[in-house]
């Protein structure tokens, strides 16, 4: 079968994890542990997500010229990622991510340092340009210049072949003109919250937000719900994909970003967007049974085995 091409256009940051008992209130130390350094972003871990689930993934972005950078882009060969459009910054650090995980609950706080993935510009999504307008899938997050995301939507939207993927993340408003060039966007809770200042506690209240988001132009939203799954909305219905049982929560850190990119892979393969939201959910699922982000990643067999042995 041939390979899938995806384009991320998005994030590298150096992830720096450790586990704590709980996670700590204004002005408190806690003692945690185990401490964790590994390639991490959201652009990034959506990439390793898609290559590992078997399409060719070419990743358009920034790092610093440190050592963090030559991490990332040793990992990037590692995990067979074009970077011929990896640019390195002379004058900003590589990102980073300060990410505690509380150790019962497995919940997360992130504070992110973005550094040189704010030197992504547009000549260097022009130099991709011929990549980007020839990709099955092209997919982007806000952890880069929104002025850059809005490009490349707009360059997409020129495209009749090309699917573009929004993971609104960290969530920011946007404009109205660029949601409508957009063909799938797909925020969280909070990330739905933010766009639409509305209440998203319930599968109901996330229905009511993301119909917002469609009245607004855009054709297709996914909104994902953690434990609870995912929510398909578009004009026509709306689909509660539920999130498979019996999986052991170790760290949800890279989850969204492990559904995002195997919601690509899977639109790309031409599934419809209710099945790609169930292989998605498969990937995720795997994803929070390990600790890390972009290592955690699982691998086409194992989601494909994870499918066979479990029902929704």
């Amino acid at each position: 079968m041939k390979k899938s091409k995806i384009v991320i256009v998005g994030s590298y940051n150096t992830d720096l994890m450790s586990k704590t008992p709980w996670l700590p209130k204004h002005g408190e130390t806690v003692l945690g542990g185990p401490f964790k350094l590994g390639p991490g972003g959201k652009g990034s871990n959506q990439a390793v997500a898609a290559a590992r689930l078997g399409a060719e993934v070419c990743f358009v972005g920034c790092v610093g010229e440190d050592y963090f950078g030559e991490i990332a882009r040793k990992n990037f060969i590692k995990e067979k990622i074009n970077i011929d459009y990896l640019k390195v910054s002379k004058t900003l650090h590589t990102g980073m991510a300060f990410i505690l995980v509380d150790d019962k609950t497995a919940e997360n706080m992130i504070v992110v340092a973005p550094g040189s993935n704010m030197e992504i510009d547009i000549p260097l999504v022009e130099n991709a340009r011929d990549i980007i307008m020839s990709a099955d899938v092209v997919l982007l997050q806000l952890e880069i210049p929104v002025e850059i995301v809005e490009h490349v939507i707009k360059l997409v939207y020129k495209s009749n072949n090309t699917i573009s993927i929004l993971n609104p993340a960290p969530g920011k408003k946007l404009e109205k003109n660029i949601l409508k060039k957009v063909s799938l966007i797909t925020p969280n809770r909070s990330e739905l919250e933010l766009m639409t200042n509305r209440n998203v506690n319930t599968v109901e209240e996330a229905e009511k937000a993301a119909r917002e988001i469609i009245s607004a132009g855009v054709k297709d939203v996914v909104v994902t719900l953690g434990k609870e799954g995912a929510l398909v909305v578009n004009s026509k219905e709306t689909t509660h994909v539920p999130t498979f049982e019996e999986v052991k929560i170790v760290d949800s850190t890279g989850a969204g970003d492990a559904f995002n990119g195997g919601l690509a892979i899977a639109l790309s393969e031409g599934k419809s967007l209710v099945e790609a939201a169930y292989f998605a959910n498969a990937a995720a699922s795997l994803n929070v049974t390990k600790i890390g982000t972009a290592p955690a990643m699982p691998y086409r067999e194992e989601v494909e085995e994870f499918l066979k042995n479990h029902s929704q």
